[in-house]
């Protein structure tokens, strides 16, 4: 367990978020400063890039990031099919 490398510019663990929940401090613990590759943002952060990451992930919700990571490469998967 290691301390996520993303947190100074997290919006969720910097509370930037515009939704809160009274699980954040848990979610904090567990997963920014815990088991980081379980972060669904992190998860989206490392395959798409951070600007790919949407503003209202929360960490838990790696279904969603699952499905976003998939649709891209799907998406890429298309897109050279069409140039080959």
């Amino acid at each position: 367990m290691a301390e996520c490398e993303a947190l100074a510019g997290c919006p969720f663990f910097n509370d930037k978020m515009a939704v809160k929940t009274i699980l954040s401090g848990f979610f904090k613990k567990k997963y920014c400063l815990g088991s980081n590759n379980e972060c669904a943002r992190f998860m989206v952060r490392q395959a798409l890039g951070k600007d790919n990451v949407p503003p209202d992930l929360f960490p838990n919700q790696t279904d969603e990031a699952e499905l976003l990571i998939q649709s891209n490469a799907k998406a890429q998967n298309a897109d050279f099919q069409k140039t080959a």
